[in-house]
């Protein structure tokens, strides 16, 4: 497990440069545009071909990829699963371009939009919301492509162990949106706000391109060649048989995340604005350390799986689950806590007003709250399709669509966006819940049980741990007074005695796990 822990801590390095820079670009965002009309249309626009492409991409095919892939290395080396990763990529290609394109031409027709916004009970104002993102989707959708191709080549990166260059690749998205928002507001490349925004996209585009050629010229040195191939192989179908039933449950996933979108879209001018800006700061400790554990853990029971080995399985994924829990816990309840000077500290600038921090800091602590469960089904997901399993998540996708959809529609009028953030977070406790239930059935040695005595140690000091961080930040608010350098001293002494507060208390209750981050501790300190 010690190398799995220096792939985790390797991922997790490079993931948290990445999604630093994703603050920095929302904090840029949100500077030039505030929680306006136009960047809510933009996110919505963004969000469809994000969407797809964790239908295409990162999804199904990843979850129906990585252990045939496995299988190939296995049974064929590298020689044949490089024969696999250019069937796949071709298909993709042909598919995404196709996909693209209709949806492009569907979404050029402004008439056919108003009339479902329409539909749909928008008034006039929310019909024009509804059609300006339409006219940014169509310039956003190619981003498909990119990413698209992109996730297969980094899955292919990680079957054959090479974690740091698919964890770099949002890096690339990242600084291109950077760059070209920044020259646009602040260097005159556009002079209204609307030319911002197409700058914007524009930032999205070759992000896009870099992310599919950076693991593309990766795995060229690894020894692939590209080769256009449309063979229909017994890999191939394999692949497609584990991608059916995924492929339908995360379309459900994907008219889920619609649905919350244009239900925003509808409430007000800001609600999507700030539904994404809350989302974004969740990803920094979903994405540094939840999906650095699954993305290092995953190859690895998928290998387990193909092999067999059901015991290794067992261990490897409860040390993952022991982890995601461990970071996760504490990181919900110290952003709760903190919730008002991290959204002063990151947004409130620029366009962005005082008002905006108020309308996003309830959101945010809302979001935070389920911030373990979204981590939990992460790597729970994981172990389903590491044993070809691709039914029970599409079952646990269709309570989630339920629950969230009936709760938006409930909530929106009482609580507003917080009623948004509240239906999505009770969705996916009711999936984390539906799958667990159904992977220890399915699979003993893997239910939540095993784990309970972990969980009692980490929640106890999490507890503590914000106790103590919530008497710390009402102490400051009462000393200092309510600038940009206040908060962030506040957050650096505050977050520091918070981490150091929550280690003291988990090696005080004797955590599991703590022998193995000593003896990488010990070996890293010996190689220097």
């Amino acid at each position: 497990m010690s190398k799995s822990l220096k792939n985790i801590s390797v991922v997790a390095v490079a993931t948290m440069a990445s999604r630093v820079l994703g603050l920095v670009r929302e904090s840029l965002t949100a500077a030039v545009f505030g929680t306006s009309a136009l960047v809510s249309a933009f996110f919505t626009a963004f969000q469809l071909p994000n969407l797809f492409r964790r239908l295409l991409g990162e999804g199904a095919l990843t979850a129906a990829f990585v252990p045939t892939l496995n299988e190939e290395l296995e049974q064929r080396q590298r020689a044949g699963a490089f024969v696999l990763v250019s069937q796949v990529a071709s298909w993709l290609l042909v598919v995404s371009v196709v996909l693209v394109a209709a949806v492009m031409a569907l979404l050029s027709r402004q008439d056919w939009v108003g009339g479902v916004a329409a539909a749909c009970g928008a008034d006039e104002k929310a019909v024009l919301r509804w059609q300006e993102a339409a006219q940014l989707s169509v310039l956003l959708f190619p981003y498909l492509i990119f990413v698209c191709m992109a996730a297969a080549f980094s899955a292919a990166l990680q079957s054959i162990h090479r974690f740091l260059e698919p964890a770099l690749s949002p890096i690339w998205l990242n600084l291109a949106m950077i760059v070209l928002l920044g020259g646009s507001a602040y260097y005159g490349w556009a002079d209204t706000s609307e030319g911002e925004i197409h700058w914007l996209c524009a930032g999205v585009l070759i992000g896009g391109c870099l992310q599919m050629l950076v693991p593309a010229v990766t795995l060229m040195r690894e020894g692939w060649t590209p080769r256009f191939d449309l063979r229909m192989s017994a890999p191939v179908r394999a692949i497609l048989r584990l991608m059916g039933p995924t492929v339908f449950g995360s379309a459900i996933y994907l008219i889920n995340m619609t649905v919350s979108r244009l239900v925003g879209l509808s409430l007000n001018d800001t609600a999507v604005a700030v539904l994404n800006f809350a989302q974004r700061l969740m990803e920094l400790p979903i994405g540094v350390f939840a999906v650095a554990i699954s993305t290092v853990v995953f190859p690895l029971i998928s290998r387990y799986a193909a092999q067999g080995d059901y015991t290794n399985l067992t261990h490897a994924y409860r040390k993952g689950m022991r982890l995601i829990l461990m970071i996760n816990t504490p990181a919900a309840l110290g952003l709760t806590v903190l919730a008002t000077p991290i959204v002063r500290l990151l947004f409130q600038r620029g366009a962005f007003s005082e008002s905006d921090t108020h309308l996003m800091v309830p959101v945010m602590a809302a979001y935070a709250l389920g911030l373990p469960f979204f981590s939990f089904v992460n790597l729970v997901l994981r172990a389903f399709y590491a044993q070809k399993d691709t039914v029970t998540p599409v079952r646990a996708a269709a309570w989630s669509f339920v629950v969230n959809l009936a709760l938006s529609l409930a909530l929106m009028g009482p609580l507003s966006t917080v009623g948004l953030a509240l239906a999505g977070n009770l969705a996916i406790v009711v999936q984390a819940w539906y799958l667990q239930r159904a992977l220890a059935r399915k699979r003993p040695s893997l239910a939540f049980h095993h784990l309970v005595r972990d969980l009692v140690k980490i929640i106890g000091a999490s507890l503590l741990m914000g106790v103590a961080v919530a008497a710390g930040w009402w102490g400051w608010q009462r000393l200092m007074p309510p600038t940009h350098w206040a908060d962030a001293a506040a957050l650096v002494v505050l977050i520091g005695a918070g981490v150091a507060v929550y280690a003291g208390l988990l090696w005080a209750f004797k955590i599991e796990g703590r022998d193995d981050l000593i003896a990488l501790w010990r070996r890293r300190r010996a190689a220097t």
